[in-house]
């Protein structure tokens, strides 16, 4: 188990743009032939769930590389020798908010993961689960419609 786990994050910075590149040309297709959506009126449901799709993407990708920025197999010290940081070296991680730092003897830390990571990934699962109700929503509008049209 540990395995598919390590090569979803070693395969997450690939496979996310390539899913999230195929959900953005769904959705670009989409809006093609579409009128434009007014603001009382949701989209359609396929559209909510390519944005959910999006969206998750999107916070998949950041999120195995932000991991995979402060990964080392060995030693602490050579991934923090690799990022610039000089002295006695003391590794420190965070899972949400992602974070890899390595700390200094006198204090000085210095930041692995990249500074763009946390806002997508946070952006991210905040656009999924709204994606996703959106969808439902839509969904029942459109079977509320059915049923009185064959009422």
């Amino acid at each position: 188990m540990y395995e598919f786990l390590f090569l979803a994050l070693v395969f997450g910075p690939f496979l996310a743009p390539s899913v999230a590149l195929c959900a953005a040309v769904a959705l670009a297709w989409r809006a093609r032939d579409r009128r434009p959506v007014l603001a009382a009126r949701l989209p359609r449901t396929a559209t909510c769930v390519l944005v959910a799709v999006l969206g998750g993407a999107a916070a998949y990708g950041a999120y195995s590389w932000g991991v995979m920025s402060g990964f080392y197999i060995l030693d602490p010290d050579q991934t923090c020798a690799s990022k610039g940081a000089r002295g006695d070296r003391i590794v420190t991680r965070w899972t949400l908010p992602l974070s890899t730092r390595c700390v200094t003897a006198d204090g000085a830390g210095t930041e692995l993961v990249p500074a763009w990571v946390n806002p997508v990934i946070f952006m991210g699962l905040a656009l999924l689960p709204a994606a996703l109700a959106a969808a439902i929503l839509a969904s029942r509008r459109k079977r509320r419609a059915r049923a009185v049209v064959s009422d």
